[in-house]
């Protein structure tokens, strides 16, 4: 999703592909044979693998709301999402899937990630500032992702400026564009 927010203000012209992860196919093994999206494969060849790296690619293209650079503390934040806080997002949103998980435990470390990001946003309205940048757009999926474990236990916080920060994406053109439904990539046999 966030690959995708940043080549969609980039303006990237691309061949999206939508893929069953329970049934890769042969073309995006071969051009990323660790089989996880996003996989974007430039025309010179190359290949990003990478969310992030994929929004740095796209924002060098073209950075037409100064999304880049990010200052330290829009950095700090998006390695506090994709580190501790994703991991304890993966154990709360699918504790089946790992041993000895409680997803009760692993929801508090989240909660007090975001206490954190709530207090931030009651002093400015995202976390580059005054205008999204960056940070904002390679956080908000995981928040997202956690809002919709249990929705209402997430709007039942006290989480105004988090849960005001998180709606203005959910209502934007551009997340509405981004999240189009696509049709079934099929591999020529």
């Amino acid at each position: 999703m966030r690959a995708r927010m940043a080549l969609d203000v980039a303006g990237i012209e691309l061949e999206h592909r939508e893929i069953l992860l329970k049934n890769k196919p042969r073309a995006m093994l071969e051009a990323s044979p660790k089989g996880t999206v996003p996989v974007l494969v430039l025309t010179d060849g190359r290949v990003i693998e990478e969310s992030l790296d994929v929004m740095h690619w796209a924002l060098a293209q073209n950075d037409p709301q100064a999304w880049l650079p990010a200052t330290p503390l829009e950095q700090g934040w998006i390695d506090r999402i994709d580190g501790p806080f994703k991991a304890a997002l993966d154990r709360y949103k699918y504790p089946n899937r790992y041993e000895d998980s409680d997803p009760l435990v692993a929801r508090s470390t989240c909660a007090e990630v975001l206490d954190a990001l709530n207090a931030l946003l009651v002093q400015q309205r995202f976390i580059h500032g005054e205008t999204a940048g960056l940070a904002d757009n390679a956080t908000f999926p995981f928040i997202r992702q956690f809002a919709h474990t249990d929705r209402t236990w997430f709007d039942a916080q006290d989480w105004q400026a988090l849960q005001a920060w998180l709606q203005h994406f959910l209502e934007s053109d551009r997340f509405e564009r981004i999240m189009t439904k696509h049709t079934l990539w099929q591999e020529e046999a």
